[in-house]
């Protein structure tokens, strides 16, 4: 429809034309002595527009002959572009289907000096490493440095870590993830490398640090960032042992919901309570008993003292265990950590009134265990044998 259009316009344009010649009666003269010609208008006008494209086409093929050895070097470097795209599409896709071979053939046929060598390097590094070719995958490693400039260094660096981890080599994928960091920043996948090498190196106060970050950067679920983590505070807390000072300043350093769990707090308390400071032991428990209750913490409430020390240490552990016995009146636990505590201070009477009630509410051999001895003492050696033989039926 459009070239109808366009033909339509162009007849009426023929028409208008020969008409306005038609009555045209003007000439032009044109002199260059000794010679004159006189032509019609018609016909100059003619010539002069004939001449203009003649002109213009002849200019524009010069130019096109000039610019041939331009158009071929891009028409070169194009199809050198294009060979670089499909090597590199076609490595990487060969990659990811799991057929290094393949994969690495394809990286070596590309050709070193297209812009994409450095992306098809990393191919070739990465299949070479999974066919656990050390020498080509030193080659590839090589070619992948010398790409640093073009912005593959922190891709290079990611892949150093990773394939160190793999190894299990975790001082240099720590060496090449600081590298990292000090250059382009961490992101999350970072992250996920420092905290495999740290773990890997013991490094437990980091791994916590880190659990931290990648569960308040969502790179972490609270059900997987639980154990991770409980796991670093306690092995953290285990290495202060010998260090009572620098366990107290690193468990306040914590957050509150790391405080109030009770296994960890029962690791600081035993670490404390290993090194004499059975107060900060004791201050331990009863602020983690304060946030949850645990048995296995009131258990440890009890054995938390050392022989020799002040009775009003005892006492007051004493006035503070039936404090909480108003509040859970009947917790096996708790009586038997009270039974404990009042035969350390050799109050006899309650010790055992405490045991037996114990024993009413949930037998245990521990129970049965602590009566017996505390009979032994009351010489009563018949009652004795027979809390002995019930701790080893339990």
């Amino acid at each position: 429809m459009r070239a109808v259009f366009w033909l339509l316009i162009l007849a009426a344009l023929a028409v208008g034309l020969a008409l306005a010649a038609r009555y045209n009666d003007g000439y032009v003269l044109l002199v260059l002595p000794p010679w004159r010609a006189e032509v019609s208008l018609n016909l100059f006008l003619l010539a002069s527009v004939t001449g203009f494209f003649v002109i213009y086409l002849l200019a524009r093929a010069v130019s096109h002959v000039l610019g041939l050895p331009r158009a071929v070097a891009e028409f070169r470097r194009r199809r050198q572009q294009e060979k670089a795209s499909v090597a590199l599409r076609d490595a990487w896709r060969l990659l990811q289907e799991g057929r290094y071979g393949h994969a690495m053939r394809c990286a070596e046929k590309a050709s070193p000096d297209n812009a994409a060598a450095g992306m098809i390097a990393l191919a070739g590094w990465r299949a070479a490493h999974a066919l656990r070719d050390a020498e080509r995958s030193a080659e590839w490693a090589a070619r992948v440095r010398g790409h640093d400039s073009a912005g593959l260094q922190a891709a290079r660096l990611m892949t150093e870590a990773e394939f160190a981890l793999e190894g299990r080599r975790f001082e240099d994928a720590r060496d090449a993830l600081q590298l990292l960091a000090a250059r382009e920043g961490r992101h999350i996948a970072a992250l996920r490398l420092s905290l495999r090498a740290e773990q890997g190196l013991g490094n437990w106060r980091e791994v916590a640090r880190l659990v931290r970050q990648l569960e308040k950067h969502q790179a972490l679920t609270a059900d997987q960032a639980a154990p991770i983590r409980s796991r670093a505070v306690r092995e953290a807390l285990r290495g202060l042992r010998e260090d009572p000072a620098g366990l107290m300043r690193y468990w306040r350093e914590l957050d509150d919901a790391d405080r109030a769990e009770a296994s960890l707090a029962l690791e600081t308390a035993r670490a404390l309570a290993a090194s004499g400071d059975s107060r900060e032991a004791q201050r331990v428990i009863e602020d983690a008993l304060d946030e949850r209750w645990d048995a296995a913490l009131v258990l440890a409430y009890g054995e938390c003292g050392q022989d020799g020390e002040p009775a009003g240490d005892v006492l007051g552990r004493i006035a503070q265990a039936e404090k909480w016995l108003a509040r859970v009146p009947r917790d096996g636990a708790l009586l038997l950590t009270l039974g404990r505590l009042c035969r350390r201070q050799q109050l006899w009477g309650k010790a055992r009134s405490y045991l037996e009630a114990a024993l009413a509410i949930a037998p245990s051999r521990a129970t049965h265990v602590e009566l017996a001895q505390l009979l032994d003492q009351l010489e009563e050696p018949v009652l004795a044998v027979r809390h002995y033989r019930a701790a080893a039926v339990l």
